[in-house]
C-alpha cells in the first residue's frame, strides 16, 4: 500500500509539473486552445463563454502556472490534503473538457502537452481517469505520504515557485517560446513537410451481419458494407497540410516559399501590437536593399488592412492567409519570419525585431 501511494505520489506531481512547463512554453499556444474551447462552450452551452475569451491569456498563464505549483507542493508534500484536493478538482475540469473533447469531436487536441505531444482526444480522456484515480487514492491514503519539509520551508519554495512560474509565462509571452515545438520552428523546411515522408498505407473498415472487420485491400465479397478507410501510418503523413498564400490574383505559396523572403506576420489588424511597427518598417526597406524580398501575411480583410499599412507606414506587397495557420507560424501579432528557399532561418517576435545585418549573417 505504502509503495502504490509513493508511486502515485511521484507520478501524479511530475506529469503535472511537466504538463505545466509545456504549456508555460507557449502560453499564447495555451490561450489559443482556451478560447477555442470557450467558443465551442459559447455555441453548445452559453453564450457567457465568449466573455472568457479576452481572459484567454491571463487564464493560459493562471492554469499552467497552477499545475507546477500543485506539483511542487504535491512533491515536497506541504500542506498535501488542501493540495490534493485542488489537484482533485483540476483534475475534474481536466477530463470533463477531454471528455467533452472526445465524445462530441469538437476539440481533436486538448493541448494538454502543448505541441511537444500529441494525443487524441480518448488518449487524453484516458489519461486523465488515470491522474483522477490516482489522485482520490492519494486523497484516501495520504497518511503513508509524511511532510519532507517543515511548513515555512514549504510555503517558501511554493510561493518562489510560483512567482518563478508567472515570470516565465509573461516572459514567453513577451518574446517567444523557449523551446519551439511547432512545425514551423527555425531549421525546418516547409516545403518538405508539406509532404508525406513515406507512402500512406490504408486500412479498410467493413461491416458484415453487424460486424466491423479490418482488411488490408478491399474485399470483393459483397455481403460487406463499407464504413471508412484509416491510415495506418498518420505518422508518415505531411507536418504542414494548410499553409496556403493568396491575393486576389491567385495563389502565390510557392513563390513565397523559394528564394529569401522576409515574412511578416499580422495576424489580425484589430489585435496587431503596434508599439514596435516602426522597427518592423525599417527592417522592411533595409531587406529590400539587401536582395531580401519583403511580405506581409495577414488574415485581415483587403479594405481594413489597407487601412492599417497605410496608418503606421508598412509599405511592402501583402497577401492573405488563414487566421489559425498564421497563429501558428507565430506567436507574436505582428512577427516576422526569415525564409531561404522555404527553410525557417529565424523568427522574432515585435519585442525582438532584428537589424538586418542578422539576416544577411543568417543566409
Amino acid at each position: 500500500m505504502k509503495f502504490i501511494t509513493k508511486f502515485f505520489w511521484l507520478f501524479v506531481g511530475v506529469l503535472f509539473i511537466f504538463s505545466g512547463l509545456i504549456k508555460i512554453n507557449d502560453p499564447v499556444g495555451t490561450a489559443i486552445k482556451l478560447e477555442e474551447y470557450f467558443e465551442v462552450f459559447s455555441h453548445d452551452i452559453s453564450p457567457v463563454f465568449l466573455s472568457l475569451v479576452p481572459a484567454a491569456l491571463f487564464l493560459s498563464i493562471f492554469l499552467s502556472a497552477a499545475e507546477i505549483v500543485l506539483g511542487v507542493a504535491l512533491l515536497i508534500r506541504w500542506k498535501l490534503k488542501e493540495v490534493l484536493w485542488l489537484l482533485l478538482a483540476m483534475i475534474v475540469f481536466f477530463t470533463f473538457l477531454t471528455f467533452y473533447s472526445a465524445y462530441f469531436n469538437k476539440v481533436t487536441d486538448c493541448g494538454c502537452f502543448g505541441d511537444a505531444i500529441k494525443l487524441t482526444p480518448w488518449e487524453s480522456f484516458t489519461k486523465d481517469v488515470v491522474l483522477l484515480v490516482m489522485i482520490i487514492w492519494l486523497l484516501l491514503y495520504r497518511r503513508h505520504l509524511q511532510p519532507l519539509v517543515q511548513a515555512k520551508v514549504g510555503a517558501t519554495v511554493t510561493a518562489l515557485t510560483a512567482l518563478i512560474s508567472v515570470g516565465i509565462g509573461w516572459y514567453a509571452y513577451e518574446h517567444l517560446p523557449y523551446v519551439d515545438f511547432r512545425a514551423y520552428k527555425i531549421g525546418n523546411n516547409i516545403p518538405a513537410l508539406m509532404k508525406p515522408s513515406a507512402p500512406l498505407r490504408y486500412k479498410y473498415v467493413m461491416v458484415k451481419d453487424g460486424q466491423e472487420e479490418e482488411f488490408e485491400d478491399y474485399p470483393m465479397d459483397e455481403a460487406y458494407t463499407f464504413k471508412e478507410m484509416v491510415a495506418v501510418n498518420p505518422e508518415d503523413g505531411p507536418k504542414i497540410t494548410d499553409f496556403n498564400v493568396w491575393n486576389d490574383e491567385g495563389d502565390f505559396t510557392q513563390e513565397i516559399l523559394s528564394g529569401n523572403k522576409l515574412l511578416v506576420i499580422v495576424h489580425s489588424v484589430e489585435k496587431a501590437n503596434r508599439s514596435n511597427i516602426d522597427k518592423i518598417s525599417k527592417l522592411v526597406q533595409e531587406a529590400e536593399q539587401q536582395g531580401i524580398t519583403p511580405v506581409i501575411i495577414t488574415s485581415s480583410g483587403r479594405q481594413e488592412f489597407e487601412a492599417f499599412r497605410h496608418e503606421v507606414g508598412l509599405a511592402a506587397p501583402y497577401y492573405f492567409g488563414d487566421g489559425t495557420v498564421l497563429k501558428t507560424m507565430m506567436r507574436s501579432n505582428p512577427g516576422t519570419m526569415l525564409l531561404q528557399d522555404g527553410t525557417v532561418k529565424g523568427m522574432w517576435h515585435h519585442n525582438d525585431t532584428p537589424e538586418v545585418s542578422e539576416l544577411v549573417n543568417l543566409l
